[in-house]
């Protein structure tokens, strides 16, 4: 009599898909924390030009899990998909290394980049949500850790990248810095894929149908074709700000057209749901404008404006290497990660969780609050310059909103969206975040500098402006998103009473 495996533990499925997320991560953020100043100076890009092609890359970078999302759900199944992501990611990185300075080939290795992304993104997100599907309590604390879990990756690229790029320019020649940098990204991804390999019988038993289907090769050689063709768009667009400008507001209209449809033409059950998801989707693109400022106007300022000595009580530590303030981001979220999964499981516990909308209201007032913090550091500034410490508490208020609010934005998709939609509006999501990356970059060159600005001073008080402006924003995203508490209470009810099962009805009652 044949044996039986024994069921596989949430957590044991959970670990894998965490696992090769924090490399696929550590590749992305190790590429991501070099690029605006990479093309600056290596390419010889002015500042705005360097922000909307970066821009226009994370949309793209985002948009495309709307199509892998679909890839995973009908054609080869999520799990595939999600490997041959990281594959094809790999690849992008690798051409990051080939020691040339031509844009025609950073714009194809960005396209590359884009198109594994796509593959990965959303089907990784979906594994994680098909683990915990059906409990809303442990679902949010998944999602939660998952975030902090997937930033230890970005935490140790984001610090080694720089490092490797000046320790090898140092000895090695500049250009050789750079692409060695880059090279660093593959060589995570491939450690990933290894890591992968030896644990992917923990997912054996989630995935999407099309994972149990053998594969067609019709299909595959298809979608191959596809992939090019869309890394040749991309190249092209990158290269192109008009096309991705237009690119970016089409695909905001074709977002917006496709909840207004699903909410047409879904079940009087599901359309609470999907009325919620839209509009805590419409708030995460407010969100991610903010965020987008980490890799353009935050990243010029500590080459400008920031003192790169560390020092505690008046003793020096260490220097930073500019880019690496970036880091922040991901060493303050593994820090309130695990605070903020204890408060939600305490309060889940005794019925007092707080709603994904009142969460992304406490998410709006702290990332205010952080931005408001540069120029308060900026009273204190010596000769145009501010001290660490208005980075590190800049970002630490900055990475606390990230987690209430993009770090429960997939936990949303899982608990309003329907589960025959997950991977298709999972990639929704993605495309609106890409939407906003690109406008936050237009809002990071309302600081660009004027070719007469030469000192810190000058260049300090830009900032500055800038910030404080995106603080009253965050200010007012956080007034609407408490204003709009009640409906969005009363659409979680409904959505949450029309999906919880009548009482079974006995022969004795009837």
């Amino acid at each position: 009599m044949a044996t039986q495996n024994p069921p596989v533990s949430q957590t044991r499925s959970f670990s894998t898909v965490f696992l090769i997320e924090m490399w696929e991560r550590f590749g992305f953020y190790g590429m991501q924390v070099l690029m605006v100043t990479y093309m600056m100076k290596k390419l010889g890009f002015i500042d705005t030009k360097a922000n909307l092609v970066w821009g226009a890359a994370a949309a793209l970078i985002y948009a495309t899990p709307a199509i892998g999302g679909w890839v995973g759900d009908k054609l080869i199944g999520t799990r595939r998909t999600m490997v041959v992501g990281a594959v094809v990611l790999a690849l992008g990185y690798m051409m990051l290394w080939i020691p040339s300075d031509n844009p025609t080939l950073l714009y194809c290795a960005l396209g590359v980049i884009i198109v594994g992304n796509g593959f990965f993104k959303p089907n990784a997100g979906n594994l994680v949500r098909k683990i915990y599907e059906g409990d809303d309590v442990r679902i949010d604390s998944a999602f939660t850790i998952y975030y902090m879990a997937v930033n230890v990756g970005s935490m140790v690229s984001m610090t080694a990248t720089p490092w490797i790029r000046d320790y090898v320019g140092a000895h090695y020649g500049d250009a050789m810095g750079w692409h060695t940098a880059f090279g660093a990204c593959a060589v995570g991804l491939a450690l990933g894929l290894a890591n992968y390999s030896l644990m992917h019988r923990t997912l054996a038993h989630i995935g999407s149908p099309a994972d149990e289907q053998k594969l067609q090769m019709n299909r595959v050689l298809a979608l191959f074709a596809a992939s090019l063709v869309l890394v040749l768009v991309s190249a092209f667009i990158l290269q192109s700000l008009l096309a991705a400008k237009i690119c970016v507001y089409l695909a905001g209209i074709v977002i917006l057209g496709i909840f207004v449809h699903l909410i047409r033409h879904a079940e009087k059950s599901e359309r609470a749901g999907l009325i919620a998801a839209l509009v805590l989707t419409v708030q995460t693109i407010f969100f991610f404008i903010f965020y987008a400022q980490m890799a353009t106007s935050l990243n010029l300022f500590a080459q400008k404006n920031v003192n790169l000595s560390f020092d505690v009580f008046g003793v020096h530590l260490f220097n930073w290497i500019p880019e690496q303030y970036q880091n922040l981001n991901a060493i303050w979220i593994v820090v309130l990660s695990p605070v903020l999964v204890a408060m939600y499981n305490t309060l889940g516990r005794v019925g007092k969780d707080p709603s994904v909308a009142a969460k992304f209201a406490f998410g709006f007032a702290a990332v205010a609050l952080g931005f408001f913090m540069y120029g308060f550091g900026a009273l204190s500034a010596v000769d145009g310059q501010v001290s660490s410490w208005t980075m590190i508490w800049g970002y630490g208020l900055y990475s606390l909103g990230e987690l209430l609010v993009s770090g429960l934005g997939l936990a949303m998709i899982a608990r309003y969206v329907p589960a025959r939609m997950g991977g298709f509006m999972m990639g929704a999501y993605y495309v609106a975040v890409g939407i906003s990356q690109y406008l936050g970059s237009v809002v990071a060159n309302l600081a660009a500098m004027p070719e007469n600005i030469s000192s810190p001073v000058e260049s300090l008080n830009i900032y500055v402006s800038l910030f404080n402006k995106l603080g009253f924003v965050g200010v007012g995203c956080t007034v609407i998103a408490l204003v709009m508490l009640p409906l969005m209470n009363r659409l979680s009810r409904s959505h949450a009473e029309a999906h919880t099962p009548l009482p079974a009805v006995h022969s004795e009652e009837v």
